[in-house]
């Protein structure tokens, strides 16, 4: 075990007499080495990504929005064409739907209509621009939201609409950031409303995934579903006006319309924003879609003017193409490494070459195959090893400036630095120990007399 030992020592002492081809050799694998920890890194950072957006949107929700249509043509309208209107009249997405929903369908857990509206909200002379969303209270746990203060609402609050609020954490540092907001009072548009709660702070920016069922939540008010129809909106009353000027229409008469703001609204007719259903099992997902799709049909007259989407599958789907992105660029980086080790093998033969005398007169002097294999065999090693390790501290520093100069998300995980450290050292033993054997296999007489 010794003689081994100095065949290392010897081994390191030709590394060193010749630096700069040793950091030559070991480029190849410094950046192979980099871009591995990097590329796993921004892997990790997509996947930790798509976890807490899944986890924010919910487990096994299903979301039903409905479909606006454009009808800034409805009053050039014929008369034919109110009669199709009229045998195509939908009454939109409304809260008997969820009622309906929560009665008919097994599979459901919980339930929470949406409606949202955008205003000012004031309070003790400060006033800003925020959200107000009338939901249930399944709302919360549906979407993992947790209370830092406050209650929820009660079932009489929302059996009977009554003017109470849970605000966001924004909403609380802006307004209430010395005081404790639990029953005190804020006004949003022309309604004061009695705070009963506050959520805790959200840290995840899920803005691009409002679409897919998303809330950015620190910067909402929420209030019963009810409540939200009796004092703010409810556009359920013009969606009958339009049906009763679709009548009219269509008996030949002259529908006169006003030309009052609330009109100009009569664009989205549906009562609410959005349904979002939690099923019990992720198993029950493709089949409960397609029941609702269904019943939505019935419902809605056969009027295709619903849209249901499952978040949870788009994330992971997303998730999936984003695995196979990084799988791709983990194998475009894993080429440097062998083109690393091929630049190994390579230097490693020529120094073989450089070095027949040197080999011929150790083994003349009584090294054997084994020492001769030790030595080379260590000098390739070294350089994979140093260089790997040198490789490390370039991946992560790159996964930090990829963070900060990019914005992208990048975790650098244990595993991939053991990983990329481990291939970096079997690197060097694969493609070191081809030219070892060389070296070893080389006579002593012919390697003396080698000029």
């Amino acid at each position: 075990m010794h003689r081994y030992f100095h065949d290392i020592i010897i081994a390191v002492e030709s590394l060193i007499a010749n630096k700069l081809k040793s950091i030559l050799t070991a480029l190849g694998i410094i950046f192979g080495v980099a871009a591995v920890i990097s590329m796993l890194a921004i892997g990790k950072g997509a996947k930790q990504e798509i976890l807490e957006q899944i986890k924010m949107v919910g487990v096994n929700n299903i979301v039903i929005t409905p479909i606006v249509q454009d009808e800034s043509n409805t009053g050039n309208s014929s008369e034919e064409e109110g009669e199709k209107q009229k045998k195509k009249f939908s009454p939109g997405l409304t809260l008997l739907d969820a009622e309906a929903i929560k009665h008919v369908v097994p599979s459901i857990e919980k339930i929470s209509p949406e409606i949202s509206l955008n205003s000012f909200v004031m309070q003790n002379g400060k006033r800003s621009a925020a959200k107000i969303v009338g939901v249930s209270r399944d709302f919360f746990p549906i979407y993992n939201q947790s209370l830092m203060e406050g209650s929820q609402f009660n079932t009489y609050q929302e059996k009977h609409g009554l003017p109470v609020c849970i605000i966001g954490y924004n909403i609380k540092s802006r307004f209430f950031s010395h005081e404790d907001p639990v029953g005190q009072y804020i006004k949003f548009a022309n309604v004061w409303l009695k705070v009963i709660g506050v959520l805790n702070k959200s840290d995840v920016n899920l803005s691009s995934f409002s679409n897919a069922g998303v809330n950015v939540y620190n910067d909402n008010i929420y209030v019963p579903v009810k409540t939200m129809l009796m004092r703010f909106e409810n556009r359920a009353l013009v969606n009958t006006k339009k049906q009763n000027a679709i009548t009219i229409r269509g008996f030949g008469f002259i529908s006169v319309r006003s030309s009052s703001a609330k009109d100009n609204s009569m664009g989205n007719y549906n009562q609410l924003d959005r349904v979002v259903v939690q099923v019990k099992e992720s198993a029950k997902l493709p089949a409960t879609t397609k029941v609702l799709s269904r019943m939505f049909m019935r419902r809605h007259l056969e009027v295709k003017d619903f849209e249901i989407t499952v978040p949870e599958l788009l994330l992971k789907q997303q998730q999936r193409t984003k695995d196979i992105f990084n799988i791709v660029l983990g194998a475009i980086a894993s080429i440097s490494l062998i083109v690393g080790g091929i630049g190994i093998m390579n230097i490693m033969f020529a120094s073989v070459m450089e070095r027949i005398k040197e080999i011929g007169t150790r083994m003349a002097i009584g090294a054997k195959k084994k020492d001769i294999v030790v030595q080379f065999l260590a000098e390739a090693i070294l350089i994979s090893v140093s260089g790997g390790l040198v490789g490390i501290l370039l991946g992560i520093f790159l996964a930090k400036a990829i963070y900060r100069i990019a914005n992208v998300l990048t975790i650098v995980s244990p595993g991939a630095v053991i990983v990329a450290f481990t291939v970096s050292a079997a690197v060097g033993v694969i493609f070191g120990y081809a030219p070892a054997k060389r070296a070893s296999e080389k006579d002593p007489i012919e390697s003396l007399r080698y000029e």
